[in-house]
């Protein structure tokens, strides 16, 4: 095979499952008074049944500690949708917000993806440096919504309303 000839694209794979179940599944915090969840959808728009979200929070004091794993995983159901169970994390620091660390593994994807959730009606969130960071009119795609049961944070990995995911 000559060196300038293009191999086709191969995704990672393949996943066994006997690895990727946690403990804690996706309650964050055992008992915890705080629901996020929400749907993950594809570039067409579509749900899609079989992402693995995970989740990394610091504990109600912004800090990370060995009392506190903050860290949950869930795959999404057949209607796309997944669910975390947890207490809302503290700022990790004066002028930043609290937020939860959402990665994403999806089928297609060589890497999986890292983004953030910010809480609604957050006063820090107009100090944080993330966040305003992100042009000013996709900061709302890193913005959870307030619903009657939770937190809902909706994962579009493409299109015109696509998630910002950051570069890690």
């Amino acid at each position: 095979m000559d060196a300038q000839e293009l191999t086709p694209a191969q995704t990672v794979g393949p996943f066994y499952g006997f690895a990727l179940p946690y403990r804690g599944g996706p309650d964050i915090v055992e008992n915890g008074d705080l629901r996020v969840h929400g749907s993950v959808y594809d570039g067409a728009g579509e749900l899609v049944p079989d992402a693995l979200i995970e989740v990394l929070q610091a504990d109600p004091d912004g800090r990370f500690n060995a009392g506190f794993e903050g860290f949950g995983r869930c795959s999404t159901g057949p209607d796309g949708h997944f669910a975390f169970t947890t207490d809302k994390p503290g700022p990790l620091a004066p002028g930043r917000a609290p937020h939860l660390s959402f990665i994403v593994h999806a089928r297609g994807l060589l890497l999986h993806l890292h983004t953030r959730m910010y809480f609604p009606d957050e006063a820090a969130n107009a100090e944080d440096p993330v966040l305003n960071a992100v042009p000013e009119d996709r900061r709302h795609t890193l913005i959870g919504e307030a619903t009657a049961d939770g937190i809902r944070f909706d994962i579009r990995m493409q299109g015109d309303e696509e998630t910002v995911f950051f570069d890690i």
